[in-house]
Protein backbone atom coordinates (compact mmCIF):
# COMPACT_ATOMS: atom_id res chain seq x y z
CA UNK A 1 0.00 0.00 0.00
CA UNK A 2 1.61 3.26 -1.16
CA UNK A 3 1.55 6.43 0.95
CA UNK A 4 -0.58 8.18 -1.67
CA UNK A 5 -3.19 5.41 -1.61
CA UNK A 6 -3.17 5.38 2.19
CA UNK A 7 -3.75 9.15 2.35
CA UNK A 8 -6.54 8.90 -0.23
CA UNK A 9 -8.18 6.13 1.77
CA UNK A 10 -7.82 8.11 5.00
CA UNK A 11 -9.34 11.19 3.38
CA UNK A 12 -12.22 9.11 1.99
CA UNK A 13 -13.05 7.67 5.43
CA UNK A 14 -12.83 11.13 6.98
CA UNK A 15 -15.32 12.44 4.41
CA UNK A 16 -17.57 9.42 4.98
CA UNK A 17 -17.48 9.94 8.75
CA UNK A 18 -18.44 13.60 8.33
CA UNK A 19 -21.32 12.54 6.06
CA UNK A 20 -22.45 10.02 8.66
CA UNK A 21 -22.32 12.63 11.41
CA UNK A 22 -24.30 15.07 9.25
CA UNK A 23 -26.95 12.41 8.58
CA UNK A 24 -27.04 11.63 12.31
CA UNK A 25 -27.46 15.33 13.15
CA UNK A 26 -30.36 15.52 10.71
CA UNK A 27 -32.00 12.51 12.44
CA UNK A 28 -31.93 10.42 9.26
CA UNK A 29 -32.37 6.64 9.54
CA UNK A 30 -29.21 4.49 9.52
CA UNK A 31 -27.09 7.65 9.35
CA UNK A 32 -23.69 6.03 9.76
CA UNK A 33 -24.32 3.78 6.75
CA UNK A 34 -26.44 5.96 4.46
CA UNK A 35 -24.25 9.05 4.83
CA UNK A 36 -21.00 7.31 3.80
CA UNK A 37 -22.79 5.35 1.05
CA UNK A 38 -24.22 8.46 -0.62
CA UNK A 39 -21.10 10.61 -0.38
CA UNK A 40 -18.74 7.85 -1.59
CA UNK A 41 -21.00 6.95 -4.54
CA UNK A 42 -21.32 10.62 -5.50
CA UNK A 43 -17.56 11.11 -5.31
CA UNK A 44 -16.94 7.99 -7.40
CA UNK A 45 -19.40 9.02 -10.11
CA UNK A 46 -18.81 12.78 -10.22
CA UNK A 47 -15.17 13.30 -9.27
CA UNK A 48 -12.93 10.23 -9.50
CA UNK A 49 -13.05 6.59 -8.45
CA UNK A 50 -11.74 5.54 -5.05
CA UNK A 51 -10.73 1.92 -4.58
CA UNK A 52 -11.88 0.83 -1.14
CA UNK A 53 -10.19 -2.49 -0.28
CA UNK A 54 -12.72 -5.31 -0.30
CA UNK A 55 -11.21 -6.72 2.91
CA UNK A 56 -12.66 -3.77 4.85
CA UNK A 57 -16.18 -5.17 4.40
CA UNK A 58 -15.58 -8.37 6.44
CA UNK A 59 -14.45 -6.26 9.41
CA UNK A 60 -17.74 -4.35 9.35
CA UNK A 61 -19.68 -7.56 8.83
CA UNK A 62 -18.15 -9.31 11.85
CA UNK A 63 -18.89 -6.39 14.18
CA UNK A 64 -22.48 -6.05 12.98
CA UNK A 65 -23.09 -9.81 13.01
CA UNK A 66 -21.79 -10.19 16.56
CA UNK A 67 -24.04 -7.32 17.66
CA UNK A 68 -27.07 -8.77 15.85
CA UNK A 69 -26.56 -12.18 17.50
CA UNK A 70 -27.23 -10.64 20.91
CA UNK A 71 -30.92 -10.47 19.95
CA UNK A 72 -31.22 -14.28 19.67
CA UNK A 73 -32.83 -14.81 23.05
CA UNK A 74 -35.10 -17.73 23.88
CA UNK A 75 -38.17 -15.57 23.28
CA UNK A 76 -36.89 -14.52 19.87
CA UNK A 77 -36.14 -18.11 18.85
CA UNK A 78 -39.69 -19.12 19.82
CA UNK A 79 -41.02 -16.41 17.53
CA UNK A 80 -38.93 -17.77 14.68
CA UNK A 81 -40.26 -21.29 15.29
CA UNK A 82 -43.84 -20.01 15.33
CA UNK A 83 -43.45 -18.30 11.93
CA UNK A 84 -41.44 -20.97 10.10
CA UNK A 85 -43.93 -21.41 7.24
CA UNK A 86 -44.03 -17.67 6.54
CA UNK A 87 -40.23 -17.51 6.53
CA UNK A 88 -40.00 -20.44 4.11
CA UNK A 89 -42.74 -19.02 1.87
CA UNK A 90 -41.03 -15.64 1.60
CA UNK A 91 -37.73 -17.30 0.65
CA UNK A 92 -39.33 -19.45 -2.07
CA UNK A 93 -41.25 -16.54 -3.57
CA UNK A 94 -38.13 -14.34 -3.61
CA UNK A 95 -36.26 -17.02 -5.56
CA UNK A 96 -39.14 -17.35 -8.05
CA UNK A 97 -39.30 -13.57 -8.47
CA UNK A 98 -35.56 -13.48 -9.13
CA UNK A 99 -35.74 -16.25 -11.74
CA UNK A 100 -38.62 -14.54 -13.55
CA UNK A 101 -36.89 -11.16 -13.58
CA UNK A 102 -33.63 -12.68 -14.84
CA UNK A 103 -35.55 -13.83 -17.92
CA UNK A 104 -36.98 -10.32 -18.33
CA UNK A 105 -33.51 -8.80 -17.98
CA UNK A 106 -32.21 -11.05 -20.74
CA UNK A 107 -35.03 -10.02 -23.07
CA UNK A 108 -34.73 -6.25 -22.60
CA UNK A 109 -30.94 -5.93 -22.36
CA UNK A 110 -29.53 -8.90 -24.35
CA UNK A 111 -27.44 -9.83 -21.29
CA UNK A 112 -25.99 -13.33 -21.25
CA UNK A 113 -27.89 -15.88 -19.11
CA UNK A 114 -25.27 -16.08 -16.34
CA UNK A 115 -25.03 -12.30 -15.93
CA UNK A 116 -28.82 -11.92 -15.94
CA UNK A 117 -29.32 -14.69 -13.38
CA UNK A 118 -26.70 -13.38 -10.95
CA UNK A 119 -27.94 -9.80 -11.34
CA UNK A 120 -31.49 -10.68 -10.31
CA UNK A 121 -30.91 -13.31 -7.62
CA UNK A 122 -30.46 -11.67 -4.18
CA UNK A 123 -26.97 -12.16 -2.83
CA UNK A 124 -23.88 -10.18 -1.95
CA UNK A 125 -21.91 -8.10 -4.51
CA UNK A 126 -18.57 -9.82 -3.87
CA UNK A 127 -19.80 -13.41 -3.99
CA UNK A 128 -22.09 -12.90 -6.99
CA UNK A 129 -19.32 -11.04 -8.83
CA UNK A 130 -16.90 -13.89 -8.18
CA UNK A 131 -19.47 -16.42 -9.44
CA UNK A 132 -19.91 -14.35 -12.61
CA UNK A 133 -16.17 -14.59 -13.30
CA UNK A 134 -16.14 -18.30 -12.53
CA UNK A 135 -19.05 -19.17 -14.84
CA UNK A 136 -18.33 -16.83 -17.75
CA UNK A 137 -20.60 -13.88 -16.91
CA UNK A 138 -19.76 -10.18 -16.71
CA UNK A 139 -18.91 -9.25 -13.09
CA UNK A 140 -19.35 -5.47 -13.62
CA UNK A 141 -23.14 -5.46 -14.18
CA UNK A 142 -23.61 -8.19 -11.54
CA UNK A 143 -21.80 -6.21 -8.84
CA UNK A 144 -23.67 -3.07 -9.90
CA UNK A 145 -27.04 -4.83 -9.77
CA UNK A 146 -26.40 -6.34 -6.34
CA UNK A 147 -25.06 -3.07 -4.93
CA UNK A 148 -27.85 -1.01 -6.47
CA UNK A 149 -30.53 -3.24 -4.96
CA UNK A 150 -28.93 -3.27 -1.50
CA UNK A 151 -28.27 0.47 -1.61
CA UNK A 152 -31.82 1.25 -2.75
CA UNK A 153 -33.25 -0.89 0.05
CA UNK A 154 -30.98 0.73 2.64
CA UNK A 155 -32.00 4.19 1.41
CA UNK A 156 -35.72 3.61 0.83
CA UNK A 157 -37.06 1.08 3.34
CA UNK A 158 -35.59 2.51 6.57
CA UNK A 159 -36.50 6.06 5.53
CA UNK A 160 -40.04 5.13 4.52
CA UNK A 161 -40.76 3.05 7.62
CA UNK A 162 -39.01 5.59 9.85
CA UNK A 163 -41.34 8.38 8.82
CA UNK A 164 -44.39 6.11 8.62
CA UNK A 165 -43.72 4.91 12.16
CA UNK A 166 -42.68 8.37 13.36
CA UNK A 167 -39.80 6.87 15.36
CA UNK A 168 -38.61 9.35 17.99
CA UNK A 169 -35.09 10.58 17.35
CA UNK A 170 -34.04 9.94 20.92
CA UNK A 171 -34.95 6.24 20.85
CA UNK A 172 -32.56 5.11 18.13
CA UNK A 173 -29.62 3.63 20.06
CA UNK A 174 -26.89 1.87 18.12
CA UNK A 175 -26.36 -0.38 21.11
CA UNK A 176 -29.20 -1.52 23.33
CA UNK A 177 -27.00 -3.97 25.26
CA UNK A 178 -24.66 -3.63 28.21
CA UNK A 179 -20.95 -3.31 27.49
CA UNK A 180 -18.06 -4.70 29.50
CA UNK A 181 -14.43 -5.23 28.57
CA UNK A 182 -14.12 -8.99 29.21
CA UNK A 183 -17.39 -9.70 27.42
CA UNK A 184 -16.15 -7.69 24.43
CA UNK A 185 -12.91 -9.67 24.36
CA UNK A 186 -14.79 -12.99 24.44
CA UNK A 187 -17.13 -11.74 21.69
CA UNK A 188 -14.31 -10.45 19.48
CA UNK A 189 -12.20 -13.59 19.80
CA UNK A 190 -15.14 -15.96 19.27
CA UNK A 191 -16.52 -14.00 16.30
CA UNK A 192 -13.10 -13.86 14.62
CA UNK A 193 -12.40 -17.56 15.19
CA UNK A 194 -15.84 -18.63 13.94
CA UNK A 195 -15.53 -16.43 10.86
CA UNK A 196 -12.11 -17.92 10.08
CA UNK A 197 -13.52 -21.44 10.48
CA UNK A 198 -16.42 -20.67 8.12
CA UNK A 199 -13.92 -19.19 5.65
CA UNK A 200 -11.73 -22.31 5.76
CA UNK A 201 -14.82 -24.48 5.25
CA UNK A 202 -15.74 -22.32 2.21
CA UNK A 203 -19.15 -21.42 3.62
CA UNK A 204 -20.77 -18.47 1.86
CA UNK A 205 -20.74 -15.11 3.69
CA UNK A 206 -18.28 -16.56 6.23
CA UNK A 207 -17.46 -13.32 8.03
CA UNK A 208 -21.10 -12.53 8.72
CA UNK A 209 -22.48 -16.02 9.27
CA UNK A 210 -19.50 -17.17 11.32
CA UNK A 211 -19.65 -14.22 13.73
CA UNK A 212 -23.45 -14.42 13.82
CA UNK A 213 -23.41 -18.14 14.65
CA UNK A 214 -21.01 -17.64 17.56
CA UNK A 215 -22.95 -14.68 18.95
CA UNK A 216 -26.29 -16.50 18.64
CA UNK A 217 -25.03 -19.64 20.39
CA UNK A 218 -23.31 -17.64 23.13
CA UNK A 219 -26.43 -15.55 23.73
CA UNK A 220 -28.94 -18.42 23.58
CA UNK A 221 -26.95 -20.75 25.87
CA UNK A 222 -25.41 -18.19 28.21
CA UNK A 223 -22.32 -20.39 28.51
CA UNK A 224 -19.94 -17.68 27.28
CA UNK A 225 -20.29 -14.25 28.95
CA UNK A 226 -20.27 -12.12 25.81
CA UNK A 227 -21.00 -8.41 25.64
CA UNK A 228 -22.07 -5.97 22.96
CA UNK A 229 -19.77 -3.32 21.49
CA UNK A 230 -19.82 0.42 22.24
CA UNK A 231 -21.95 2.48 19.86
CA UNK A 232 -18.81 4.06 18.40
CA UNK A 233 -17.60 0.66 17.22
CA UNK A 234 -20.99 -0.18 15.68
CA UNK A 235 -20.97 3.20 13.91
CA UNK A 236 -17.44 2.45 12.65
CA UNK A 237 -18.64 -0.88 11.23
CA UNK A 238 -21.49 0.87 9.40
CA UNK A 239 -19.08 3.44 7.96
CA UNK A 240 -16.92 0.62 6.59
CA UNK A 241 -19.95 -1.08 4.99
CA UNK A 242 -21.48 2.11 3.59
CA UNK A 243 -18.18 3.37 2.15
CA UNK A 244 -17.46 0.06 0.45
CA UNK A 245 -20.96 -0.11 -1.06
CA UNK A 246 -20.65 3.44 -2.39
CA UNK A 247 -17.22 2.73 -3.91
CA UNK A 248 -18.62 0.00 -6.15
CA UNK A 249 -20.58 2.53 -8.24
CA UNK A 250 -18.37 3.08 -11.28
CA UNK A 251 -18.71 5.74 -13.96
CA UNK A 252 -17.37 3.40 -16.65
CA UNK A 253 -20.31 1.04 -16.32
CA UNK A 254 -22.79 3.85 -16.95
CA UNK A 255 -20.78 5.03 -19.95
CA UNK A 256 -20.26 1.63 -21.57
CA UNK A 257 -23.48 -0.26 -20.82
CA UNK A 258 -26.28 2.29 -20.73
CA UNK A 259 -29.04 -0.07 -21.86
CA UNK A 260 -27.98 -2.77 -19.43
CA UNK A 261 -27.80 -0.29 -16.54
CA UNK A 262 -31.32 0.95 -17.26
CA UNK A 263 -32.57 -2.64 -17.49
CA UNK A 264 -30.93 -3.52 -14.17
CA UNK A 265 -32.57 -0.49 -12.54
CA UNK A 266 -35.96 -1.64 -13.84
CA UNK A 267 -35.62 -5.26 -12.71
CA UNK A 268 -34.17 -4.24 -9.33
CA UNK A 269 -37.13 -1.93 -8.71
CA UNK A 270 -39.55 -4.66 -9.77
CA UNK A 271 -37.95 -7.19 -7.41
CA UNK A 272 -38.28 -4.77 -4.50
CA UNK A 273 -41.90 -3.99 -5.38
CA UNK A 274 -42.83 -7.66 -5.79
CA UNK A 275 -41.27 -8.66 -2.47
CA UNK A 276 -42.92 -5.75 -0.67
CA UNK A 277 -46.30 -6.52 -2.23
CA UNK A 278 -46.02 -10.18 -1.24
CA UNK A 279 -45.10 -9.19 2.33
CA UNK A 280 -48.14 -6.91 2.60
CA UNK A 281 -50.37 -9.63 1.15
CA UNK A 282 -48.99 -12.17 3.60
CA UNK A 283 -49.61 -9.82 6.52
CA UNK A 284 -53.26 -9.59 5.46
CA UNK A 285 -53.72 -13.36 5.78
CA UNK A 286 -51.62 -13.84 8.93
CA UNK A 287 -51.27 -12.20 12.32
CA UNK A 288 -47.70 -11.06 11.63
CA UNK A 289 -46.75 -7.38 11.80
CA UNK A 290 -46.59 -5.93 8.28
CA UNK A 291 -43.45 -3.95 9.14
CA UNK A 292 -41.58 -7.09 10.18
CA UNK A 293 -42.73 -8.87 7.01
CA UNK A 294 -41.61 -6.00 4.77
CA UNK A 295 -38.17 -6.02 6.39
CA UNK A 296 -37.98 -9.82 6.27
CA UNK A 297 -39.02 -10.02 2.62
CA UNK A 298 -36.81 -7.15 1.41
CA UNK A 299 -34.24 -8.65 -1.00
CA UNK A 300 -31.32 -6.91 0.68
CA UNK A 301 -28.16 -8.04 2.38
CA UNK A 302 -28.62 -9.63 5.79
CA UNK A 303 -26.04 -7.25 7.27
CA UNK A 304 -27.86 -4.09 6.26
CA UNK A 305 -31.36 -5.45 6.99
CA UNK A 306 -30.32 -6.55 10.49
CA UNK A 307 -29.14 -3.01 11.19
CA UNK A 308 -32.39 -1.64 9.78
CA UNK A 309 -34.44 -3.92 12.03
CA UNK A 310 -32.46 -2.83 15.08
CA UNK A 311 -32.87 0.83 14.13
CA UNK A 312 -36.65 0.50 13.76
CA UNK A 313 -37.04 -1.51 17.00
CA UNK A 314 -38.37 -4.56 15.18
CA UNK A 315 -37.71 -8.21 16.10
CA UNK A 316 -34.10 -8.42 14.90
CA UNK A 317 -33.86 -12.18 15.41
CA UNK A 318 -37.03 -12.85 13.42
CA UNK A 319 -36.06 -10.58 10.54
CA UNK A 320 -32.53 -12.01 10.48
CA UNK A 321 -34.09 -15.48 10.29
CA UNK A 322 -35.99 -14.48 7.13
CA UNK A 323 -32.74 -13.51 5.47
CA UNK A 324 -30.75 -16.46 6.79
CA UNK A 325 -33.24 -18.95 5.39
CA UNK A 326 -33.20 -17.18 2.02
CA UNK A 327 -29.40 -17.15 2.00
CA UNK A 328 -29.14 -20.85 2.81
CA UNK A 329 -31.69 -21.64 0.09
CA UNK A 330 -30.01 -19.49 -2.58
CA UNK A 331 -26.24 -19.49 -2.10
CA UNK A 332 -25.61 -23.25 -1.78
CA UNK A 333 -27.75 -23.87 -4.89
CA UNK A 334 -26.37 -21.08 -7.09
CA UNK A 335 -23.36 -23.08 -8.39
CA UNK A 336 -25.39 -26.00 -9.77
CA UNK A 337 -28.06 -23.67 -11.19
CA UNK A 338 -25.33 -21.61 -12.88
CA UNK A 339 -23.65 -24.73 -14.21
CA UNK A 340 -26.98 -25.77 -15.74
CA UNK A 341 -27.55 -22.29 -17.22
CA UNK A 342 -23.98 -22.20 -18.56
CA UNK A 343 -24.37 -25.67 -20.10
CA UNK A 344 -27.66 -24.75 -21.78
CA UNK A 345 -26.23 -21.48 -23.09
CA UNK A 346 -23.24 -23.31 -24.63
CA UNK A 347 -25.57 -25.92 -26.12
CA UNK A 348 -27.72 -23.23 -27.74
CA UNK A 349 -24.60 -21.49 -29.05
CA UNK A 350 -23.28 -24.70 -30.61
CA UNK A 351 -26.67 -25.38 -32.22
CA UNK A 352 -26.78 -21.86 -33.66
CA UNK A 353 -23.23 -22.12 -35.03
CA UNK A 354 -23.97 -25.43 -36.72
Amino acid sequence: MTMRFFLTLLWCYLLATCAGYLAYSLNLPLPWMIGPLVVTAAFNLLVRPVNIPVRTRPVGQMIVAAQVGLFFTGEALSAIYDHGLAILGVAICTILFGLSLSYLLRRISNADPVTAFLSCMPGTPVEMGNLAIRYGGDPGPVIFAQTLRISAIVLLIPTTLYYLLDTPAGSRPLNAHSVDLMGMLFMSAGAAASSLLFYKLKINSPFFLGALSFSCIATATGVIPVSGFPWQMVAFAQILLGTWLGSTFRRELFQQAGRLVVSICITSALLLLLCTAFALLLSYFTDMDWKALVLGAAPGSITEMSLTAQFLHQNVALITAFHLVRIFMILPNVPWMLALIHHRANKVARTTDS
